[in-house]
């Protein structure tokens, strides 16, 4: 076990990120510095005004309860993404507090309210059958080819048809969501193309032109839902329904994205695992999934008074990172934490953000969409098998994935 941590480790370093997980550090630091200050230079911190580091939380209960705890711990206050491009400026963090993520209570409350509306367990039933027969479509489609880039034939191609469908977004157009989505992640990793503020422009007016579509001619859908004020007056405003759409459109597909890559991967270097789902289809499996890709590695919350956690003292004005990607393998709440077992049956995985204000409010079409997806792929080409090595995502904070070689 690495015990002995480089003075300038940093686990939001992209470089690192695109090459592996740090699991062996994350593993030292849950034992020796649980809660531990990572300096960084300028460029690693642009965008946070007055702060030369952050606080890295690796155990799985300190991060649960800094989740919980939105009176102490903030988004708001800096965002809850830990690393931007290193032309970040304050004002462009702060033009984020639009977003639900980087919003804490009352305005966060009320916001997750509406949006709610079209994530209700009904809502997600009356998805199912049109998700399932994509599903089938989409993996028929990849079985003809015989071969191809995993990522692009499947992974993107379900949450993206389901981000479509919620939408009312015409089919033909995912495949531009799915561009600006790139788009606007790809600050770190110089093979994606595009502008992340250009796309941001793109996917606010496309949006804009959606809720103005709904306005004249509304329907029985989410977005006539969110732009349409209910009984307590409460209705999205353009730039609002805007952000929601790219909360949507990145969150929503990025990181189902990722799941499915991750636990395709999973499935090739456990065989005995494929064996199990294609012939049980455990309900468990889905959880076990997310766990082990953990696709957001890490988000972020500001500390709002002087507070002391596993012993540690955090000052006012502190940034925290809260380590998903570790605290879903900590040894004290995962047995065989590092062997992916599709039967695990006690899964209180972190994947989701952990159990707080902001615990992902599409983590149930999330499960939909990763259950459908494998049912189909153990359904119609149970042989598949890794045909090269997967290429990563340069990033500082998310576990991507952005070709997976495959004969299906």
């Amino acid at each position: 076990m690495t015990t002995d941590l480089a003075v300038d480790f940093d686990p939001t370093d992209p470089g690192l990120i695109e090459q592996r997980i740090p699991h062996e550090e994350f593993r030292a630091m849950r034992h020796t510095t649980p809660v531990r200050w990572i300096p960084q230079p300028q460029e690693a911190r642009a965008g946070f005004a007055g702060v030369e580091g952050y606080w890295a939380l690796t155990k799985h209960a300190d991060i649960a309860a800094v989740s919980k705890n939105s009176k102490v711990f903030s988004t708001a206050k800096q965002g809850a993404i830990i690393r931007f491009a290193p032309d970040m400026t304050p004002e462009q963090v702060e033009l984020q507090g639009v977003m639900l993520i980087n919003q804490d209570p009352p305005d966060h409350t009320k916001l997750r309210q509406v949006i709610s509306r079209g994530f209700t367990p009904r809502a997600m039933n009356a998805l199912h059958d049109a998700l399932e027969k994509r599903a089938k479509r989409i993996v028929a489609a990849a079985k003809e080819k015989g071969s191809g880039n995993f990522v692009e034939d499947i992974a993107a191609e379900l949450p993206l048809q389901a981000i479509a469908e919620l939408l009312g977004v015409p089919q033909e157009d995912r495949g531009k969501l799915f561009d600006w989505s790139n788009q606007m992640l790809s600050y770190d990793d110089p093979d994606v193309e595009g502008d992340e503020e250009a796309a941001s422009i793109e996917i606010l007016t496309y949006a804009a032109g959606l809720a103005d579509d709904r306005r004249k001619n509304p329907k029985d859908d989410i977005v006539t839902k969110l732009i349409t004020a209910d009984v307590n007056g409460h209705a999205l405003t353009d730039d609002e329904f805007g952000f929601f759409v790219i909360l949507l459109a990145v969150a929503g597909n990025e990181t189902t994205r990722n799941a499915i890559t991750h636990g395709m991967g999973a499935f090739f270097d456990n065989p005995d695992q494929w064996a199990i789902f294609r012939e049980q289809r455990p309900q468990s499996a889905v959880d076990e999934i997310v766990r082990w890709a953990t696709p957001v590695t890490v988000f972020q919350r500001t500390a709002l008074e002087d507070v002391e956690i596993n012993g540690t003292q955090v000052k006012q004005g502190d940034r925290v990172g809260l380590f998903y990607a570790s605290g879903n393998f900590d040894e004290d709440v995962f047995e065989d934490a590092y062997t992916f077992n599709v039967l695990r049956e006690n899964n209180p995985h972190l994947g989701f953000g952990g159990h707080g204000a902001h615990y992902c409010i599409g983590a149930n079409l999330a499960r939909l969409e990763i259950e459908l997806i494998f049912n189909e792929i153990a359904n119609q080409v149970p042989d598949i098998a890794r045909a090269g090595e997967p290429r990563r995502l340069r990033s500082a904070w998310i576990n991507g994935i952005k070709e997976l070689q495959v004969t299906y």
